[in-house]
């Protein structure tokens, strides 16, 4: 992953993304995954990394999976 201004880790990505927006980062066997409220939040998700960080979202996470309603 890189950016303008050099290589950028995957972990300081991940904690920008959890400061800026209501996401979740779950962890499967030590892959982290994003759980999003909705289509709409995704889409800004994707848009902040690929504005900010010059990757794309999959490049980050493992998968993107949309949070569950609460029974």
């Amino acid at each position: 992953m890189t950016a303008g201004r050099g290589t950028v880790e995957q972990d300081f990505i991940i904690e920008r993304i959890r400061e800026q927006f209501q996401c979740r980062v779950l962890w499967s066997e030590g892959r982290p995954c994003l759980e999003y409220k909705n289509i709409d939040e995704l889409d800004r998700i994707s848009d902040y990394v690929r504005a900010n960080f010059d990757t794309e979202l999959l490049d980050v996470f493992f998968t993107a999976i949309e949070s569950l309603p609460a029974d």
